[in-house]
Order: structure tokens, then sequence, then C-alpha cells
């Protein structure tokens, strides 16, 4: 039986079951007129062809709006094939029976998918940036990590076609070429993507890594305890002096201060107070939970300040670190370290050689950047440094009480830990690796005793 959507006397056209055949071999209709054919299998298709020999599809049925049935085109044969043109009729014809009109429903799928295109995640991404990160200490890292690691290869996407795949993609990436980065990275995703669902904003409505676990991609999360020894830190020092601004000098400042990497790579010059000798580093650029963290004053002994004189000034803005003259601090990337890691491991090759021992057989074991701080704190215990001292040079909050109450900000204390430090740290870098100050005699450095020239 015909649908109630056609014509009076539509019934009795001809109908013929279309076939690809069927349609390629219509002939053109005579000059002024146009030759319609119809369907057998869907009634309401119709094959339109003109006396150009130009054809399509055609779909008569009572649109909303219209008292009569009108016929209306579904598309040109060649952009539609036969099959592509009965789905799209039957898509229209359930459209219809719901008091859609078709029309309507392909400008709103259309705006729809404008949308989306509009909301790739590079343009979330933007929003995250301007909106969520400049309040963050690390705000400055988590954006570099992001843009370079998922933006550079996923940012064209609309938002709500990344998938599961794509983020396990990134993530194995990283793993692979920095491990110790990709669980980092995976949580700062992560934080994206919540975020972009909880604006309801980008039409996200959940996120694609919820049920990623860094445990089952990236294995247990390994506890630090690496220590440089003796041998690594003259190396460390001498590739750090021997490798050109701006990494070389911050990776001094590192093995000076004890510091965090981005309390040193983020630095800008208005921090520094060089009448007073000190350096606050503010709150925001702190480490800290829930609105904690706390401003952190560093001396600035003459070892750090041989450093920081030799600096060059940007000349468009105030960092310190900087590619850009001062308008973005260096990102200390991994192939950073891994030049830094090579540059100690010639220094290493070449102490062997000095001791008469293969340097093939010498190895340097993996360290982070963070394991220079630990370095840093184990040995001024070994100097003899007071424990509530190197936790201060540290910036360690105090546990207990004492966090509230002990307000003391050991300056002084702090100044000579880290004068004492210093010293014992040049002495590595100036002696022979074979001949390299004792720390028993650093001690008797830090306890005011004068350490042999």
């Amino acid at each position: 039986m015909l649908p109630p959507c056609c014509p009076k006397g539509e019934s009795k056209l001809n109908r013929v079951k279309f076939t690809d055949r069927f349609v390629k071999t219509r002939k053109a209709a005579p000059k002024g007129q146009r030759a319609e054919h119809f369907d057998a299998i869907i009634p309401q298709l119709g094959l339109r062809v003109t006396d150009r020999g130009n054809k399509s599809y055609v779909l008569l049925a009572r649109f909303p709006g219209s008292p009569n049935p009108t016929r209306r085109a579904l598309g040109t044969v060649g952009e539609l094939k036969l099959d592509e043109a009965r789905i799209r009729a039957r898509e229209w014809l359930a459209l219809l029976e719901r008091g859609i009109d078709p029309k309507d429903e392909a400008a709103r799928a259309i705006a729809a998918e404008q949308q989306k295109r509009a909301n790739t995640l590079e343009a979330v991404f933007e929003d995250f940036v301007k909106e969520k990160l400049p309040s963050e200490r690390k705000g400055s890292e988590v954006e570099r990590s992001l843009r370079r690691d998922l933006i550079a290869r996923l940012g064209h996407k609309p938002i709500t076609d990344i998938t599961r795949r794509d983020i396990l993609g990134v993530i194995r990436d990283k793993k692979a070429s920095a491990p110790a980065q990709a669980r980092n990275l995976l949580g700062d995703i992560k934080r994206l993507l919540t975020w972009a669902v909880e604006e309801q904003a980008y039409g996200l409505e959940a996120s694609v890594a919820d049920g990623i676990r860094a445990r089952r991609e990236l294995g247990e999360k390994p506890t630090g305890d690496r220590i440089l020894s003796e041998s690594e830190l003259f190396a460390l020092w001498r590739a750090a002096r021997r490798t050109p601004y701006p990494a070389g000098p911050a990776y001094q400042l590192l093995a000076l201060t004890g510091l965090r990497l981005n309390e040193v790579a983020d630095a800008v010059w208005s921090e520094f107070d060089f009448a007073n000798r000190i350096w606050t580093i503010p709150a925001e650029r702190m480490k800290g939970r829930n609105g904690s963290a706390r401003s952190h004053v560093v001396p600035l002994t003459d070892d750090i300040l041989t450093v920081l004189k030799g600096l060059p000034r940007g000349k468009k803005g105030d960092f310190v670190f900087t590619t850009t003259l001062g308008k973005k601090p260096v990102w200390m990337s991994q192939k950073i370290k891994e030049r830094l890691d090579a540059r100690m491991l010639r220094t290493l090759e070449a102490m062997a050689r000095r001791r008469g021992v293969d340097p093939g057989e010498v190895k340097l074991g993996h360290f982070t950047n963070h394991d220079i701080r630990r370095s840093v704190r184990s040995n001024l215990s070994k100097l003899g440094i007071r424990e509530e001292v190197a936790e201060a040079v540290l910036a360690h909050v105090r546990p207990g009480i004492k966090k509230n109450y002990d307000l003391h900000d050991y300056l002084a204390e702090k100044r000579h830990a880290l004068e004492s430090w210093g010293a014992y740290l040049k002495r590595l870098g100036q002696e022979p690796a074979s001949n390299v100050t004792s720390l028993a005699a650093a001690r008797a450095g830090a306890t005011g005793l004068e350490l042999p020239a």
C-alpha cells in the first residue's frame, strides 16, 4: 500500500525496481520536458531525468508547511549512489513520520558539525591554558608538556572525536622516549579532559582518559632513592660548567641550591635582591597544596652570584633562563638532560682512563633532575648541617605543629649551609677525580676549620 504522504493518482505511476543499470541507461527526456521514474522498493523515491540528460533522485512526500505532496531533491546521480539514495529516502521518511522537516534536521546537523569542528582539542586547550593554568605554580610546565606531546599530535581533531586509543598512543610513545615524564603527561591529559567535561561548553560528556590507569600502562611509580656519588657530582658540575647558556648555568644553580627544576628554570630577574644578597621565590612558584605554599628565600652565596653575574639580560622580558630574549622561560627538555648525561659520561670515562680502568666499562646510572636535589639534601647531612637547616634550604614544610608556630626562616644558617656545600662542590670540580676532597674534610670546613688548598 502506498503511504499516505503520496498524492492521489501517484499509485497509478509506473514503478520499477531501480538498479544501477536502470539508472545508468535512462535517456534524456524530450526537449522541454522531464522524465520521472519511481522505485518499486521505496515508492516515494523517484529518478528525475531532464532534457539535457541530468539525473537526480527526488522524494515525493508531504513536507511540513505544505498542504500538498511535493518533490524535493535528495541529490544528483553521481553524488549519490543508488543504495545511498535509498538510505537517505528512508531517513527523510522517518523524520517526516515524527513531524520533522529533513531540511531543518540537515541545518541542525550542519550547525552541530560546525560547532564540533570549532571545538578542536587545540581550541579547548587554549581555553584551559587561559582559564586554569595562570594561577598554578606548574602552569607553564603543564602548558609546555601538553602543547608538545598532545596538541602537536591531536590538536586538529574535535575534542569529541578524541578516543581512548588516541590518548594511549600519546602515552605509550612518551613512555618509550621519556618514561619518567609519561606519568605526569597522563595526569595532565586527564586534568584537561576533565576540565572540558565540567565546563559543559564543548559537547564533551565524559573523559576518554578516565579509564586509563597509570599503574597498568606505566607500571608502579618508582620511589626516589638515587643519590649521585662523588664522582658523579664531579662530572655533573664539570658538565654544567661546560654546557652553554641557558641550560648549563641552570644546572649549576640546581647543583648549588638544591631547588626544584622549575624553581630555577622559571626564575625572573625581579626576584633577586643583589644588594641584600637574597633571592625570594614567591609562593605561587613554590610547591604546596590548598594554598599552603610559602615564599622561599635563597641566600645568594658567592658561588651563586658568580653564576648569575655571568648571564645575559633579555631585552624582551624578565626571565633569567631563556631562548626568547626573556619573553619566556627555557623549557628544560629531555634532550637537554640527555646532552648533559653524555657530557657527564665522557668525564667519567676520562676519570677511568686516569685510574687505568677500561672506559668502556664505565656506566652512568639513570638519574632525574630531582635526584640532584636529593643528593644536595643528603650531602648537607653528611657535611654536619642540622636537619632543620637542611630542610629549610630545600623549602620543605616542617612537620606537625612546627609549620604553624616555628616561622624562623634560618636565613643565616641557610647561607652558611649553602656556602659549605658550594665549597665542597667546587673542590670536587677542581681536584683530580682520583684525589677529590673527602666529605670529612668538607665537613671540617662546614664547622669553621680551614680546608687544605
